[in-house]
Parts: structure tokens; sequence; C-alpha cells
């Protein structure tokens, strides 16, 4: 007979497991793309995603490219070019993305000795933030802290019990973060 347990609490996120877990990357405004037409060099181009989410192409004007993937950007000038174009074949490459060392930090805010905003690296979990930021200072209520969580444009809220986790070490709510992740450490009532 074999048995399977999961000491993962009710309701807890769920935690990275190596590459290719984390979604495509969506092009942002700042990044610098380059959009090549196969066997139309006057088409092709090395443009910004201007501040309103938009780029410029030849012979079909603004289109918006923030918050779309590579390959849904790709599509959508296909189809605007189907007109000017017999089968046009486009592929979107983000030299340069600058929007995503914002996307990809992780923040730690409230009552900590240094609160912070981190490069996300695989396999963080909220102890190690924690620790990055000095810990919590005298007037935390640490077991009350919370992980904040966007999931498909939905923020989800996670309890952690920080004073249990460094003095008790009960790694319950140690959560593995994910990119954009911020954890609250609020202060306690006096």
């Amino acid at each position: 007979m074999v048995a399977c347990s999961s000491t993962k609490p009710v309701g807890a996120p769920e935690a990275t497991t190596g590459a290719g877990t984390l979604p495509e990357y969506r092009i942002g405004v700042g990044d610098s793309l380059q959009i090549s037409v196969w066997r139309n060099p006057e088409l092709s181009i090395g443009v910004p995603v201007r501040p309103d989410g938009k780029i410029s192409m030849p012979l079909i004007g603004d289109i918006m490219a923030a918050d779309a993937t590579a390959t849904e950007l790709s599509a959508v000038i296909v189809k605007s070019l189907s007109s000017y174009v017999r089968n046009p074949q486009v592929t979107v490459i983000v030299t340069n993305p600058s929007s995503s060392d914002f996307q990809r930090r992780v923040r730690i805010t409230g009552a900590v000795q240094s609160p912070q905003s981190i490069p996300f690296r695989e396999g963080m979990t909220v102890l190690d933030l924690v620790l990055i930021a000095g810990g919590p200072n005298d007037f935390a209520s640490a077991n009350k802290a919370k992980l904040y969580r966007n999931v498909n444009g939905q923020v989800q809220v996670y309890k952690i019990k920080l004073d249990d986790l460094i003095n008790d070490g009960d790694l319950e709510t140690n959560y593995t973060l994910q990119p954009s992740d911020i954890v609250s450490v609020p202060e306690r009532a006096f």
C-alpha cells in the first residue's frame, strides 16, 4: 500500500519548479524590438515601444505592442500586412527587454529593517527576501505578514507566519517567490 501526503497548506500559492514554468515574456513600454519581414527588407525595422505602448510600422502605421508576446505581436503584424504583402512571414525579437527589470523584481515593504526591491532569482523564498531586508524591525507584527501575488490579473493574498518561520523554523509559509511578488510586514498596534 502506498500513501501520499502533502505538508503544503490549503490555499498556498503554487511554487515555481524551474525553467519553463514562467509565463512567456510580455512586451512592455521601453522595450526595443527587431521586426523582420522575410523577403521585404524595407519593412524590417528596429523599433522602441513608445510610452503609449505602440510601435510604428511602414505601411500599417501604429500597432499596440505592450502586453503582447512576441508571437502575438507577430500575428497582428501578419494580419495587418496581408493587405499589402502576399503571405507575409514576420519575426519579432525583443532585443532589449527594458521593462523586464521592473517585472522581474520582488519587493518587501513595511516593518523590516531595510525595505527593498530586488531582482528575482529562481528558487527564492519568503525567508530569503526577509533576510536580505535585514529581518523584521522592533515594531513588526511579523505573524500578520502577507504575500501579494498577481495571478491571471487578480491579486491573491497569502498569510505569512513570519515570526514562526524565523524563530521556530516553521516552514509552512516559506513560499517560493515568483516575479512581481510583494511581501508586506505590518507594524503592530500599540
